[in-house]
């Protein structure tokens, strides 16, 4: 692959696709530090020491960008591996029924939420505050991705090889059980931020960030403004027949929404889906 494809395929790529280029490009440059400072007998990677998150509270007021980018570092291979898969498959996924702008802010809010818990957990509670570490890797985002589209819609099945078909509400549900049972296992802090991307992504999709100003179009999981009441007589005909089209499309996203619910995505007619698909873009 040439340096033009590469470029290329940023370019052209969703959201998805630029944030997994940009996690593949930093991991091989911290690889790139690691293999200098060896050469030069420096005790520091550079790449994870202004750029990890520490979970000391001075650490952080002195590099406050630690607690985003945290999540586009990785310690190895199978880390980087399990994470980037887990995103292009939900990931895009997900932008079947939220637009690029909500995806951004699923996944960099489960990492800002993720590092604050972790940050918050080795100076809170007892079981860490002797211990030290760094946070790196973007399972809090991943996570905030998978929980925020398993709540929409948990009932939607996934194929997986060598089990079938297993709707999403159990591979949150399973996600979220190993982190919780893995806690005492050495990596507390890692896995107690994931359960913050867990919780970020459950609040998002259930509107409780409603107060943003994001313009949600799933108004069966997302709350709507109550209308305000007619206050005279005199209104015009056109104000009438868009109030009535906008309640006639939410009317039919609610439906497609309950279909997918109870039957899954693929039920969908190709009508169906480029409706939804647009409806999401908006």
């Amino acid at each position: 692959m040439q340096f033009q494809d590469i470029q290329s395929g940023y370019r052209n790529g969703n959201v998805v696709m630029k944030v997994i280029y940009i996690t593949v490009g930093v991991f091989a440059l911290t690889f790139v530090m690691n293999t200098l400072s060896f050469l030069f007998q420096s005790d520091a990677n550079y790449m994870i020491k202004w750029f990890a998150l520490s979970p000391h509270f001075d650490a952080l007021l002195f590099k406050p960008w630690t607690i985003i980018t945290y999540g586009f570092l990785h310690e190895g291979f199978l880390h980087i591996l399990f994470n980037l898969l887990i995103l292009y498959y939900i990931g895009n996924l997900f932008l079947d029924f939220f637009n690029e702008k909500q995806w951004l802010v699923y996944y960099l809010s489960g990492i800002l939420v993720g590092g604050a818990v972790f940050v918050l957990s080795y100076n809170y509670l007892p079981a860490l505050k002797t211990t030290n570490a760094l946070l790196v890797g973007a399972s809090a985002g991943v996570t905030a991705i998978l929980i925020g589209l398993a709540t929409l819609i948990p009932d939607y099945s996934i194929r997986l090889m060598l089990i079938g078909n297993v709707p999403l509400k159990y591979i949150a549900i399973l996600f979220v059980i190993l982190d919780v049972i893995q806690i005492p296992d050495g990596n507390a802090g890692g896995h107690l931020a994931h359960l913050g991307g867990a919780l970020t992504g459950f609040l998002l999709t259930n509107n409780f960030n409603q107060a943003r100003g994001f313009n949600w179009d799933f108004s069966r999981l997302f709350k709507t403004k109550k209308q305000n009441p007619l206050k005279t007589v005199y209104k015009k005909e056109s104000s009438f027949s868009r109030r009535a089209n906008k309640t006639e499309h939410q009317q039919r996203v609610d439906h497609i929404l309950e279909k997918i619910s109870k039957s899954g995505y693929d039920v969908l007619t190709k009508e169906e889906k480029e409706f939804l698909f647009r409806s999401g873009k908006n």
